[in-house]
């Protein structure tokens, strides 16, 4: 009877190893660290999780099941890279997505590197991201180097060569600024009338702006994060720096904040981004009305619609992986999904351009997205609107 109750206990046990092999095998772990810290950040974040659900409840990845983790890095570089170890060596995820802050990704592309875990960055811009030479990682916006090519040529042949500059100091402000320099002086060798480096929380221009109004500029670039630019925006009219000097815009111009909390002064204020809502191609339309539905968004900007294309990106390329789920083949389960996400071609979304990727861990294979949109601001406020100036597919290699 011992002996029965010994064979029983054996099945049992052996069922159980059996069922936690199986769960483990229909998993595929994803980890995603984002700034959540405003009410669009949030949204961002909730958007990514609601369309993972939704590939869940249509049967998920080949049959297969995702777990997504969700993070709040709040735009601070340890927090990410804090977010990013737990996420990798506690969770023991097959793909990590992050973050919103070039100054966050930055780090987390050592940590990625390292580890040999998959990382496709949803909003970050710096050029130094893609630039660091990593195989694991993975750009879906626009970099920076692209943006300062469009503006400078705009600023160039439309507005003037007099142009100051504020400079945040994060990295994405910091890195658009200085691209748009660079840019500047290739294009049309015009230097800087001036340039004035600030803090990322500045809430004081005031002394920046008389300087900026007594040098007598045909226009002005403001290189910060959405509540920081609103303010200095408005704290130069305040200057009595006319609608004559016309304002620029780093990308985050285009995040909600910017004409929610500027107002009036954010018209006629223009920038380049990845998506304007006023785009008019039915796949957009479509796409602003379920951001409105969904999150009571008005006009979702571009880190809704790159975070978006993101998660389809993904889809394809976990549907391509061939990859096992199983505790031992973690490693080679993840080179399958970075090599997958290295054969995106052509995917054509909701960003105005084709996004494609290849193998070699190189800026011109990892910056996926080349076709930044000039748009500007008509409307400031609540209900803020936007037109579309201009569309360009820049080369590969440009900004290198």
């Amino acid at each position: 009877m011992k002996k029965g109750n010994k064979i029983i206990s054996i099945f049992v046990l052996a069922g159980m190893i059996l069922s936690a092999a199986s769960a483990l095998a229909g998993e595929i772990r994803i980890g995603i660290t984002m700034r959540m810290v405003s009410e669009n950040g949030q949204k961002y974040g909730q958007m990514v999780m609601d369309e993972i659900d939704l590939i869940n409840q249509a049967g998920g990845i080949n049959g297969n099941q995702i777990k997504a983790t969700l993070m709040n890095d709040e735009c601070k570089s340890d927090k990410g890279v804090a977010n990013a170890n737990k996420l990798i060596f506690q969770n023991k995820i097959h793909l990590l997505i992050g973050s919103t802050c070039s100054s966050v990704s930055l780090p987390i592309v050592d940590v990625t590197a390292k580890a040999e875990v998959p990382q496709i960055i949803p909003h970050s811009t710096n050029g130094k991201i893609t630039q660091k030479g990593s195989a694991w990682v993975f750009r879906v916006p626009v970099s920076g180097r692209y943006y300062a090519g469009v503006n400078a040529k705009y600023v160039g042949e439309n507005i003037g060569m007099k142009i100051a500059y504020i400079c945040a100091a994060d990295a994405a402000s910091q890195n658009d600024c200085d691209a748009m320099q660079k840019q500047m002086r290739m294009q049309h060798g015009a230097e800087p009338v001036y340039v004035a480096q600030v803090q990322e929380k500045e809430v004081d221009f005031r002394t920046h702006m008389q300087k900026i109004k007594s040098a007598g500029v045909d226009g002005i670039m403001v290189a910060a994060l959405a509540e920081t630019m609103a303010r200095a925006l408005v704290q130069s009219y305040e200057a009595g720096i006319g609608p004559d000097v016309r304002r620029i815009g780093s990308s985050s111009a285009s995040n909600a904040p910017v004409p929610k909390i500027a107002g009036d002064a954010v018209k006629g204020v223009f920038y380049a981004a990845a998506y304007s809502d006023a785009d008019t191609r039915p796949v957009a339309r479509l796409f602003n009305e379920m951001v409105r539905k969904r999150y009571g968004i008005h006009a979702p900007d571009h880190d809704f619609s790159q975070a978006y294309d993101l998660i389809r990106i993904v889809e394809i390329a976990l549907n391509n992986a061939k990859v096992s789920l199983t505790s031992s083949s973690l490693k080679a389960d993840r080179a399958a999904i970075r090599d997958a996400i290295a054969g995106i071609r052509n995917y054509q979304g909701l960003a105005s351009g084709p996004i494609s990727f290849c193998s070699d861990p190189s800026p011109v294979c990892r910056d996926g997205n080349k076709t930044p949109v000039l748009i500007a601001y008509t409307k400031g406020g609540e209900q803020y609107e936007t037109e579309i100036l201009a569309r360009v597919t820049m080369p590969i290699d440009f900004g290198l």
